[in-house]
């Protein structure tokens, strides 16, 4: 039998789960996700010939920042003391397009796995909103969750292609 969603009381009213008894310990999530492009989109990226700057220098402060304001904008996520946020890009030719990948370190009670997914959320938006003038037909192709470590379920990594 699957396991009851905890952010739902008896009643089915959502609830912002209680971690009080759980113990703070260290804890990381992964996140990516990708945004397809145009060939020629990717190249200028690449060649740092977007007008609005430095496409991703911008959207790795959009990850950072993103991944701290997670609490303000999932309803029921709890606000985790992040103690590291990594943003790395990679261009994939074959996409065509841009995978952002972020990891996020914690000590608490709950994970930083949602953290991670808006963080990575945040970059591939604003690889958009950075080359929408020349590029409008974008898509962000997936936001997933890449592995989660620590807290009493341990290790969980993804397996095979989201």
């Amino acid at each position: 039998m699957a396991e009851p969603l905890t952010h739902f009381d008896p009643s089915g009213a959502a609830r912002m789960v209680a971690v009080t008894d759980k113990p703070e310990t260290a804890r990381g999530a992964v996140a990516e996700a990708r945004v397809r492009m145009a060939p020629a989109t990717l190249e200028r990226i690449r060649e740092g010939q977007i007008g609005k700057g430095d496409v991703l220098a911008v959207a790795r402060l959009a990850a950072i920042a993103g991944a701290k304001q997670t609490p303000q904008l999932i309803p029921l996520c709890h606000p985790v003391r992040l103690t590291g946020i990594d943003v790395d890009f990679v261009f994939e030719p074959d996409l065509p397009g841009v995978r952002a990948t972020v990891r996020v370190s914690a000590v608490d009670r709950t994970g930083p796995e949602m953290e991670a997914m808006t963080a990575a959320a945040a970059a591939a938006l604003t690889i958009y909103d950075m080359c929408k003038a020349i590029d409008r037909g974008m898509t962000i192709e997936s936001v997933y969750l890449v592995e989660k470590s620590g807290g009493k379920s341990g290790v969980w990594t993804r397996g095979g292609a989201p």
